[in-house]
């Protein structure tokens, strides 16, 4: 099973736990930060390979890293899942996180001593701290404080915990510590920003959003990566951005279900969220090395279960319609976070002249949704006047017979070939090329009046730098498009493009998913750039029903 496959079913599962716990009294919250934390910390599997270390706290390793015995609903840190993404052939992953440190204790204890004895030069070590640097600078139970801020202040203590003296600096002072030291020994340094609580503003300007951290930890990590150059991934912004989209009862299922409220741990699904995050940042940096480090990751595409979609229909039949037609890049439902750009496109249209109907739905290639009777649906509210936008491509590849290509593959081309296909219940289907399929629906749409434009697929996250992602279904597109007089979009292009603009950093903060599917900003990114090959169109047929937030488009 693909990395992404063992992700979804465990998070799954636990939300099938999580819903059994809530029938019941949540258990009591478990203590995994000891002040004195007696673990047994990892080190290089094999000392011959490059090594990813983690340093940092709970949130990063947490406990014994075992969950506590509760499985998935116990705590974890995101430095568990995150190993699973990466190659150990190629690369060690050693956690050295600990539970109940700060950026200061984790010194003071001497794991950081312990640690940079094996770093050694092209490893790489990821910093995470700031959750318990809050805490007080000087008791008699964890004194792991640190000053607030990045600068050269220092405080001189009689540790009440320790009973030795002591030279408190602040929270800047270590982290540029450990990039010195990590430096000094031809290792490459990352900061990472501290995970955010689950926690929400009640006023101001983002009031029902997560509660950032710009103000103390995470602005004061990204300032010292920023004054030390170095890799900088922003952990606290990119998860709390996804916890807004997902909404606050799917955040929820990422915490255990305790008594009191944990707001700081996450659970599994909570961890693996994070880790997915990590290792999105891990990709920006510019280490060319981290292609060949991680696993090949296969998109899980999952196929949408069509009860759970609410068909849409035109608000005013006696308007023209602009229909929708694709898969879960043009629509997903918000489902794990994710967005199509046909459920942002809406506002850039004048919808008292003109309905907007995204008749996509998740995991359909131009064979299924033709095979599932959707096009027929389609095609029955079709008028003349209408347009009908066509996206497919993500789910047609594959090799026809194969079970774990869900009876989707459509054959390769435009001919008239088919090939047989058996279907779970036994019967046989003939599937036809994909150029078929597409010429079918612009046949039965201009029989019926209506303006059809082909679109390209959107391209992944990892094919729009250097390559051209879906050279061969852009081509059979556009020939399909040609042959039926027909507009064609190569929205492949004018989405690379687009993304080349703004820079790999910005487009990484684009996805929900390891390579396909977009959140909300990347989604409002892609329908900007719809609108403007609509608007390119030979004639620009659309144009009378533009809004005015579609003239700002270029």
């Amino acid at each position: 099973m693909s990395l992404p496959g063992i992700l979804i079913r465990a998070g799954a599962m636990l939300l099938l736990a999580s819903g059994i716990a809530l029938a019941q009294s949540p258990p009591p919250a478990v203590n995994t930060d000891p002040a004195r934390a007696q673990v047994v910390l990892p080190e290089p599997a094999n000392p011959g390979l490059p090594s990813i270390i983690l340093i940092g706290d709970s949130t990063v390793r947490n406990g014994h890293d075992d969950g506590q015995g509760k499985g998935m609903e116990g705590q974890w840190g995101w430095g568990n899942p995150l190993a699973a993404y990466f190659d150990p052939a190629r690369v060690n992953v050693v956690n050295r996180a600990v539970g109940g440190l700060s950026s200061r204790t984790y010194v003071t204890s001497g794991h950081w001593e312990r640690t940079l004895a094996f770093v050694k030069p092209g490893d790489i070590v990821l910093m995470q701290f700031g959750h318990n640097d809050a805490s007080p600078i000087n008791d008699d139970k964890r004194a792991r404080g640190t000053i607030r801020g990045i600068g050269e202040e220092a405080l001189d203590i009689d540790n009440l915990l320790t009973g030795k003296r002591e030279t408190v600096h602040s929270y800047g002072w270590y982290l540029r510590k450990y990039i010195t030291e990590i430096r000094a020994k031809g290792a490459t340094p990352v900061v990472v920003s501290l995970i955010p609580r689950k926690a929400w503003n009640e006023e101001g300007p983002d009031v029902g959003k997560v509660r950032r951290n710009k103000a103390d930890y995470a602005g004061w990590a990204a300032e010292v990566a920023r004054l030390e150059k170095t890799g900088f991934i922003d952990l606290n912004e990119l998860a709390a951005r996804r916890y807004d989209e997902m909404g606050r009862e799917a955040v929820m299922k990422l915490f255990p279900q305790t008594v009191p409220d944990e707001r700081i741990h996450t659970n599994w699904a909570g961890a693996a969220l994070n880790a997915q995050i990590v290792v999105a940042g891990l990709k920006t940096l510019g280490d060319p090395r981290m292609a060949s480090f991680l696993k090949p990751v296969e998109d899980v595409r999952p196929v949408v279960d069509a009860r759970s979609v609410r068909e849409e229909a035109p608000l005013d039949p006696a308007l023209p319609t602009l229909f929708l037609v694709g898969d879960s890049t043009v629509k997903s439902g918000g489902q794990n976070g994710a967005i199509g750009w046909g459920e942002r496109i809406a506002p850039y249209f004048d919808t008292p002249r003109i309905n907007v109907v995204n008749a996509a739905i998740g995991g359909r290639s131009s064979r299924t949704f033709y095979t599932e009777g959707r096009w027929e649906r389609v095609l029955g509210q079709l008028k003349r006047g209408d347009f009908v936008v066509i996206q497919f491509g993500h789910n047609d590849g594959g090799r026809i017979g194969d079970p774990a290509n869900k009876n989707r593959a459509s054959a390769p081309g435009i001919g008239p070939e088919t090939v047989e296909d058996s279907r779970p219940d036994g019967t046989k289907e003939q599937v036809h090329s994909f150029g078929w399929y597409m010429a079918k629906y612009v046949a039965d749409a201009k029989a019926k009046g209506a303006t059809v434009v082909i679109a390209s697929p959107i391209p992944h996250r990892d094919k729009w730098r250097q390559e051209r992602d879906f050279a061969n279904f852009a081509e059979w597109g556009k020939q399909v498009a040609q042959a039926g007089s027909v507009h064609f979009m190569d929205l492949t292009m004018l989405v690379s493009d687009g993304y080349r603009a703004v820079g790999p950093a910005k487009v990484d903060t684009f996805f929900s998913d390891a390579r396909t599917h977009t959140n909300s900003d990347g989604a409002e990114f892609n329908a900007q750039r719809v609108v403007a090959g609509l608007k390119a169109l030979p004639g620009n047929p659309l144009r009378p029903y533009f809004s005015e937030k579609a003239a700002g488009v270029q």
